[in-house]
């Protein structure tokens, strides 16, 4: 028997920001929107990437039928790679976004890739699905909303989006399509919710572009350097054309700056003359007047470009006094202990640096209330799902949604792993699935309970003991004095007291049972077991002990 309801669930992007994905399923089709990343915080130690459990598409990977990427950025395409080692689905998104996941694709040779490109106001037909792509503004290029007609009614899903009546290349939300889809019924809205606790309308690109102008012209006998988000490509369009305007020359240095501005530069969405471009590694042979460096690291990651500029590990260009840094980019939540120390080393280098506290350098590419309040009076939702946010986001686009009209019943807000049910008049929670994190290491992928992520938080935490003894297994003596390392466990002016004291509990540990013919792991276990009482009792730390003994 058929089903009457179509079940859209969460893997990604509710509750949180990044790792967006959600999967829309009708009978036994399923179509997938965005398949996203995060970036690990401090209690994730040593893992490179968050991507989401997709364990449930794996189980039902015969009714995928497509991935629909609303736009390149690394929490909407950076899972594509490992979606695409497990299920093999074409690709739908623009030209831009499908030229970006061929970059990451370079990465995972053994993966079959399908990209089938998109325009604005293209129509595709999958099984019971028609999907109608709608052009929007944000912080990239090529960024899409979905227009989604469904046996049970038709749903929109916004992408990440902002309303910019003066955009860099042109090309505006395309509001009066989205009034044309809500005038003819929508039944469930997907809206971003990133900045609906800002009030107002973001700031337009042109504002940045015009505050960039001023400073660049303002300092002309300055070295200037601009850190911004490599996928900007607009922000990049407005720095280079501001850049030549002046008689600068451009540099790039970051790995992605330098690989988006050559996927960009293909597709035609950067446009430069090649001849301005020089190598990094020509800049000191260049008066500080003729040069522009653009690079990454605006977020203060450990390993950018900027972070290394300012710490002097940055082989090609060092930090001096007549430098401007301008860091065109706010910090994302969580990452601002990062930019300021990044900041405050620049400072004692003695540049000048300018940020979004200073100057407007930057905007977002994420709608404030008022943009998110005209995208609801134009679509006229019966039923609403916040999405793209943490909690509190949802709950305060929920709110901004009643006062507009919409019946506080119709509003659901999800978790990671809830399906939700929607028929033609109705919407309601149904059961949850199997979903949360897995953690990227290197080649490895493992879950938020491992074995190797517990020891690396322990380590880092409480450190690690090394013991070993020899045993005359014959004799059932201890043979030499027991060697013991500890890194992280005791400060240096304890550490001598604190090596005689272990090991004289170990000693005696051992002469008080019969060793011989005992098998080394039992003498293992029991030296771990009163080597960890002594060190708890010492220093109240717990760390990890590896025991090592040999048999004479």
């Amino acid at each position: 028997m058929k089903n009457d309801k179509l079940k859209i669930t969460f893997l990604g992007g509710v509750g949180e920001i990044g790792k967006n994905m959600t999967a829309l399923e009708y009978n036994d089709e399923i179509i997938l929107i965005d398949a996203g990343l995060t970036f690990p915080g401090e209690d994730l130690p040593g893992v490179d990437i968050v991507i989401p459990d997709m364990s449930y598409l794996v189980e039902n990977k015969a009714k995928i039928k497509a991935l629909l990427l609303t736009h390149g950025h690394e929490d909407h395409i950076g899972a594509v790679p490992f979606l695409l080692e497990q299920i093999q689905v074409p690709v739908y998104g623009s030209r831009l976004t499908l030229a970006l996941v061929e970059n990451k694709l370079k990465e995972h040779p053994k993966v079959k890739f399908k990209g089938v490109a998109v325009k604005p106001r293209n129509v595709l037909k999958l099984g019971s699905y028609v999907i109608e792509f709608v052009k929007v503004s944000h912080s990239i290029a090529g960024a899409l909303a979905f227009s989604i007609t469904t046996p049970v009614g038709t749903i929109v899903h916004t992408g990440d989006f902002k309303i910019d009546y003066e955009p860099i290349d042109g090309q505006m939300t395309d509001l009066s399509r989205l009034g044309e889809i809500g005038r003819k019924g929508v039944q469930l809205l997907l809206c971003e919710s990133t900045n609906v606790c800002r009030k107002g309308y973001s700031m337009s690109e042109k504002r940045v572009g015009e505050t960039l102008d001023g400073l660049i012209k303002g300092h002309p006998e300055q070295r200037i350097i601009v850190a911004t988000f490599a996928s900007n490509i607009h922000r990049m369009q407005q720095i280079m054309d501001i850049a030549e305007k002046y008689g600068r020359k451009i540099a790039f240095t970051g790995r992605s700056m330098i690989n988006v501005s050559e996927v960009a530069l293909k597709l035609g969405e950067l446009k430069f003359n090649r001849d301005n471009i020089i190598d990094i590694e020509k800049v000191d042979k260049m008066a500080d007047k003729e040069v522009l460096i653009m690079t990454t690291g605006s977020q203060g990651e450990p390993m950018s470009a900027l972070t290394r500029m300012a710490s002097g590990e940055f082989k090609n260009l060092k930090i001096k006094q007549n430098d401007l840094v301008i860091l065109s980019a706010s910090p994302i939540p969580g990452n601002e202990k990062n930019v300021y120390n990044v900041i405050n080393a620049l400072y004692k280098l003695g540049a000048d640096v300018i940020y979004d506290e200073l100057a407007d350098v930057h905007t977002s590419g994420h709608a404030c209330q008022e943009e998110l309040k005209l995208m609801h009076s134009l679509v006229k939702p019966k039923f609403f799902i916040p999405v793209h946010g943490e909690y509190r986001h949802m709950k305060t686009h929920k709110e901004l949604a009643v006062k507009l009209g919409m019946d506080e019943r119709n509003v659901l807000l999800p978790c990671i792993g809830m399906q939700i049910e929607l028929g033609a008049n109705s919407i309601k929670e149904g059961k949850l699935v199997k979903a949360g994190q897995r953690l990227v290491d290197g080649i490895g992928i493992g879950d938020m309970d491992s074995n190797v992520l517990r020891e690396r938080k322990q380590l880092s935490e409480d450190g690690i003991c090394v013991v070993c003894v020899n045993i005359n297994n014959i004799k059932g003596e201890i043979t030499g004095e027991p060697f013991i390392i500890t890194r992280g466990v005791v400060y240096a002016d304890e550490q001598e007291s604190f090596v005689q004291d272990a090991k004289a509990c170990i000693i005696a540990s051992l002469k008080e049972s019969d060793l011989r013919g005992v098998e080394p792991s039992m003498i293992r276990s029991s030296l771990r077991r009163n080597v960890s009482n002594f060190i708890f009792k010492r220093t109240k730390r717990r760390p990890m002990i590896l025991t090592i003994v040999t048999l004479d």
